[in-house]
């Protein structure tokens, strides 16, 4: 064996024991394994973490999209609130186009806009609902 090849596996001696032949292999049996490892994880209990205990965790504080931020007025008017994190707004202006029937028929991809949805979306006629989102981003005011 080279000394490279030793170097790189660093003594593992799985990998640097020389490959048994078919017939020996056959020939031998499989060994039996140890009892004394069973023996000992079974007598050993594992001791328990801080984070296994029976108390409950605290709550995480909301995050990204679920943060509840405040608004700008336009959407303000829209959801009745001055305060929404993302995926509330987005769930409400689907319920609403749902509600008005506003997405293209022949396109889903397409919402028609009505006078209401036009003072959030910049005054746009048709918006793709992958646009939503973009649209939505300037109403919410960052704080830091």
């Amino acid at each position: 064996m080279s000394f490279t090849a030793s170097r790189v596996f660093r003594g593992c001696r799985a990998l640097l024991a020389p490959a048994k032949s078919a017939s020996s292999a056959a020939a031998a049996p499989a060994p039996a394994p140890a009892p004394a490892k069973a023996s000992k994880a079974a007598a050993k209990p594992k001791p328990k973490k801080a984070s296994d205990s029976a108390s409950p965790k605290a709550p995480s504080r909301p995050s990204g999209i679920q943060k509840v931020t405040p608004v700008s007025p336009a959407l303000a008017r829209f959801l009745n609130a001055d305060e929404a994190s993302r995926v509330q707004a987005v769930q409400q202006i689907w319920a609403y186009i749902k509600k008005e029937g506003l997405q293209d028929s022949s396109n889903k991809r397409e919402i028609n806009c009505d006078e209401r949805l036009k003072t959030l979306f910049e005054g746009r006629d048709k918006v793709g609902f992958l646009e939503i989102g973009k649209l939505l981003s300037r109403h919410f005011v960052k704080t830091s």
